[in-house]
């Protein structure tokens, strides 16, 4: 009796795990990230974000048509010069990877632009970029702190945006591209 109750719980347990093997309950696809290799040895990732059509959320004070709409910027004196956006992010192929959050802030010392990309299983990165965009129209930022995967990178990141020039009438109006490029790892203190 005892032998008969041990091998239906051994033959049970196999016979779950051999369910759950060809019939998974949850099939999670992750895309494959597109990195290329940089002249310097590190590696290099270009992501971009369709607006408006991306764009998720913008918070910044007297807005006149929020999104999503109705939403209501806090009218805290601190946060009078601060602006915040959510995206989805794109890899190069146009496929949804993840979101970012790009922060602006001025007051009368300084400006401050900061971006904040999470790519789920990959982690997440902080770039502090600079306020002034360079002549050629980007704006070049340095990898601050990561997560997961990008915990000891760093490295650069580059913004710029892009005009559409098609005439379709669903097109959208240009995008936000981002260029990263991780040199190496961060020795350990």
């Amino acid at each position: 009796m005892l032998k008969t109750f041990v091998v239906g719980i051994v033959l049970g347990i196999a016979g779950a795990a051999a369910g759950l093997y060809l019939y998974p309950v949850v099939d999670q696809h992750r895309e494959v990230s597109i990195v290329s290799v940089a002249p310097n040895g590190g590696n290099v990732e270009q992501f971009h974000m369709n607006v408006p059509m991306d764009r998720i959320m913008v918070g910044a004070p007297g807005q006149t048509r929020p999104i999503p709409a109705g939403m209501e910027w806090p009218l805290e004196k601190v946060l009078e010069g601060v602006r915040v956006e959510l995206f989805k992010i794109r890899n190069e192929r146009d496929t949804v990877i993840g979101v970012a959050a790009r922060t602006s802030a001025k007051d009368e010392s300084a400006d401050v632009i900061d971006w904040v990309l999470h790519l789920p299983a990959r982690g997440s990165v902080y770039v502090n970029m600079q306020a002034q965009g360079r002549p050629d129209g980007y704006r070049q930022g340095e990898l601050r702190a990561g997560s997961r995967e990008f915990a000891q990178r760093r490295g650069k990141m580059t913004e710029r945006w892009v005009p559409n020039t098609s005439t379709e009438e669903d097109a959208p109006a240009g995008r936000i591209e981002l260029l990263t490029t991780f040199v190496g790892l961060q020795e350990a203190i």
